[in-house]
């Protein structure tokens, strides 16, 4: 497999769909907490591999933004979980892998940028715990990856909706990076926040991902663990491709062509607590 080089500058080509050749569509999954970069590096990485970027989280943001519409607000009762559950189900909810982006359309209404708040992010956690949403909402993920393929980025793919990806990645970074990371995201899109409030929603949201009954955030088996504290987003990038093609290059029947075995097994994943097992770089 040759992957395209890196030129610089951002690609305009079209997105490569599964049905324009005869190659098995390639599906890279992306999980880690938030604040980890795991959006601009699931962006930068399917440009570079010319194939859709799926971005799970949105469709959860997406949920929890009608659920605060409907003034449905957590901890959630038995009952409001199943009406949170029915959601997808009332609402047309179009999901759509664009060039460089993923759009969310609800009832026809673009609602891609009022995702995108604090308050959208914590209302996605909150629903992302019920499981009646995941039950509703896996299944639209795996049929979107089996369509055309692409780079699936979130917080279970490697572990529940795609186990079987070609490369599973878990992107992580020091509590404090990601925190100053976040900031200078919310910055740029004209939300302001204290620092030490992006801390305390990002270590709040960290506790209720990982500690979640139904398929909390964890280090799923075989993935690449990848710390991007001191790497650029260019060099993330560029290590999941070399990762990819050594991959590719190996029958997955043959040693060393499956599942990373681990090295450090019981170690916990950078400031996280969550066990490893993985292939640190």
């Amino acid at each position: 497999m040759s992957l395209p080089s890196n030129s610089g500058k951002e690609t305009t080509d079209p997105v490569t769909h599964a049905s324009d050749t005869n190659k098995p569509p390639i599906l890279i999954a992306i999980d880690g907490p938030a604040g980890a970069g795991k959006s601009t590096i699931a962006r930068q990485l399917a440009a570079r591999l010319r194939v859709p970027y799926l971005d799970t989280g949105a469709m959860y943001r997406a949920v929890g933004l009608l659920a605060m519409r409907e003034g449905l607000l957590p901890p959630y009762s038995e009952g409001q979980g199943k009406r949170l559950g029915q959601l997808v189900q009332r609402h047309a909810l179009d999901f759509r892998p664009e060039q460089g982006g993923f759009r969310v359309l609800i009832d026809g209404e673009d609602v891609s940028k009022q995702l995108r708040t604090p308050e959208a992010s914590e209302a996605a956690s909150a629903v992302s715990a019920v499981s009646a949403v995941r039950r509703a909402l896996v299944p639209l993920q795996r049929e979107m990856a089996a369509k055309n393929g692409g780079v699936m980025e979130g917080r279970d793919i490697g572990s529940v909706v795609l186990p079987d990806a070609d490369l599973k990645v878990f992107l992580t970074a020091a509590s404090d990076e990601r925190a100053r990371r976040r900031h200078a995201e919310l910055r740029g899109r004209g939300v302001e926040a204290a620092v030490a409030e992006v801390l305390a929603s990002q270590q709040k949201r960290d506790m209720q991902d990982s500690s979640r009954a139904d398929s909390p955030l964890q280090v799923a088996a075989g993935s690449v663990v990848i710390d991007s504290t001191q790497m650029t987003p260019d060099q993330v990038v560029e290590r999941i491709l070399q990762e990819l093609e050594r991959r590719r290059a190996k029958p997955l029947d043959t040693p060393g062509g499956d599942a990373v075995k681990s090295r450090n097994h019981g170690r916990l994943a950078h400031d996280s607590g969550l066990p490893v097992e993985e292939e640190r770089f």
